[in-house]
């Protein structure tokens, strides 16, 4: 439905303005302007290039970012504006925050901006500016020709953030095992879930509707203007990765140079409801290999020389952690945070493997040090509880969920019985949906045919938070892009791999434009390497301090 909220006050002001705009930018068609999908009409679209004219003419004041966000010279910080709601762009605005390190090459080199998204939703980008200054070794001759911009989005740390619970309630434990025993167990997690959308109602019900990905598409259209660029060049990867096609849908001229790594299935029946479905098979999937991985590693670990075995000890660890938590503290829930970053991610196969085994040889305290909240750590908790908020309110905002028990019931308790590794957590981390409080929206038939610069889509045939069939999708509905499939891989986020079949196409596609005449099919890159068992034990005592927190790297939660 296109929505006229709006036009009156702005038309007066829209020949003037938008005049603005157009020279920082091709102009929407009308075609890009009015995608299907409910509040994705007229008044956004004008709203939008009247923010973005706006922001050009502002800019960003770019400064020494401050002392407490941790960010060192020569990373500057500073901010965008941007509407609240984009059909009114003269009304409430919010500042979103954004850091950038400038290209280390010459003036000769450099090709302007490039943004960057980790996902989430709740993922902060802020950190993407350090590769630049920590000379990552993937990102050196990308560095030369772009400046690494990261940002905020909006409801996100240093960008108007929002909040459902108190930081502290949020991260105490242990919380209860997401798998129900029980009628009344279900009847408890139905509450919390019930409460907890309350809370988001309570503490953040102004910003709710509008936390929408379509609007942190807007937004990024917005920061692009600031920035002085005609066109955006970005890099978005996994929740990412569906703001990127989101953007290519609205804004199919706007774009330069886009990757996007790790992808969501964007089709308008996968968001979200079906997507965590689809999540709990890849993640079981995905545990299994680790398992096998570990299992063919028992010399070691001491888990089990088969995946049965290693199975048979992770339900053991399971169930005494469910009869007495570890140091009262960490539960089955708490177990399994930390354990599916293994499934995640193949930098955590070893920490996590290495962990786990100094606890089967009696060192327990490894285990719970890594697992256990900091409740003296307040800003990280609060950033936490920022990033659990925001995952929340975009995934409830996007799309109509479900309202029948019965339904989210049956779904997922015939899920589990064959994919029990994550499929009830992720059933109450999302039941909140069910009982939203604030508008939903439809999704966007994400797709562009006309107009598009060539996107380069990366995706691994075994990643677990966005399962393979995704990348297709995404691919199927961007004319020109060029998909690269990583085979025999799982771990998420592939271009901050070492795979020089992937790495090397990455840096001609950003420095040149250039993509492959047809798509193109790589080998894996390495399996992680086990420590020899006369190594482990000496290994082990850094293993848990190599564990990626989750909140630094890419992720649908």
């Amino acid at each position: 439905m296109i929505r006229n909220a709006a036009l009156g006050s702005a038309a007066t002001l829209i020949t003037g303005t938008l005049a603005a705009s157009l020279l920082l930018a091709p102009s929407a068609s009308a075609a890009q302007a009015f995608p299907s999908g409910r509040d994705n009409g007229a008044a956004e679209a004008i709203g939008t290039q009247i923010a973005a004219a706006r922001a050009a003419r502002a800019g960003i004041d770019w400064k020494d970012c401050p002392a407490d966000w941790g960010f060192a010279a020569p990373i500057q910080c500073g901010y965008v504006k941007v509407p609240l709601d984009y059909s009114k762009p003269f009304g409430k605005t919010i500042d979103l925050a954004v850091d950038r390190a400038v290209s280390t090459g010459t003036k000769e080199e450099r090709q302007g901006a490039l943004v960057y998204n980790p996902g989430g939703p709740g993922g902060s980008g802020m950190r993407f500016p350090r590769r630049t200054t920590t000379n990552s070794p993937l990102w050196i001759n990308t560095a030369k020709a772009y400046d690494f911009v990261g940002f905020d989005p909006r409801g996100v740390g240093h960008s108007a953030p929002i909040s459902c619970i108190d930081p502290q309630e949020f991260v105490k434990a242990p919380k209860a095992d997401p798998v129900p025993d029980s009628e009344a167990d279900k009847r408890a997690q139905r509450k919390l879930a019930a409460e907890y959308a309350d809370g988001c109602k309570e503490r953040s019900g102004e910003m709710l509707p509008f936390m929408t990905t379509p609007n942190i598409a807007r937004d990024l259209d917005v920061i692009r203007a600031a920035l002085g660029e005609k066109k955006l060049n970005f890099l978005g990867v996994s929740y990412g990765t569906y703001i990127g096609g989101v953007y290519a849908t609205l804004f199919p001229t706007h774009v330069r140079r886009m990757i996007v790594d790790s992808v969501v299935n964007p089709d308008q029946d996968n968001i979200w409801y079906e997507a965590n479905l689809g999540q709990d098979v890849a993640f079981q999937m995905r545990w299994n290999d680790w398992e096998d991985w570990v299992a063919k590693n028992d010399a070691s670990f001491h888990l089990g020389d088969t995946r049965a075995k290693v199975e048979a000890k992770w339900l053991e660890l399971r169930a005494k952690a469910k009869a007495n938590p570890l140091g009262g503290v960490v539960g089955p829930a708490e177990l399994l945070g930390f354990f599916q970053s293994a499934p995640y991610y193949d930098s955590s196969w070893v920490p996590v493997a290495q962990t786990w085994s100094k606890y089967v040889a009696g060192d327990e305290q490894a285990l719970i040090d890594a697992i256990a909240p900091d409740m003296s750590d307040i800003q990280g908790n609060i950033a936490s509880e920022n990033g659990n908020a925001v995952y929340t309110a975009v995934e409830c905002a996007d799309a109509k969920w479900p309202t029948s028990w019965a339904k989210w019931d049956r779904d997922n308790s015939k899920l589990h019985a064959k994919y029990p590794f994550l499929t009830w957590s992720n059933a109450w981390m999302n039941l909140p949906c069910a009982t939203w409080k604030s508008k939903q929206s439809s999704p966007i038939e994400v797709g562009a045919k006309h107009g598009l610069a060539p996107v380069l889509i990366v995706q691994s045939e075994r990643d677990a938070a966005t399962p393979y069939d995704g990348g297709v999708s995404l691919h199927n509905r961007l004319a020109g892009s060029r998909l690269i499939t990583e085979q025999n891989a799982g771990s998420h986020g592939v271009t901050g791999l070492v795979n020089p079949c992937i790495n090397s196409r990455v840096d001609a596609y950003l420095l040149t434009g250039k993509v492959d005449a047809q798509d193109v099919k790589c080998g894996p890159h390495a399996t992680p390497v086990a420590p020899a068992p006369a190594a482990a034990k000496s290994l082990a005592k850094t293993a848990t301090a190599d564990v990626q927190a989750l909140d630094e790297l890419p992720s649908i939660r």
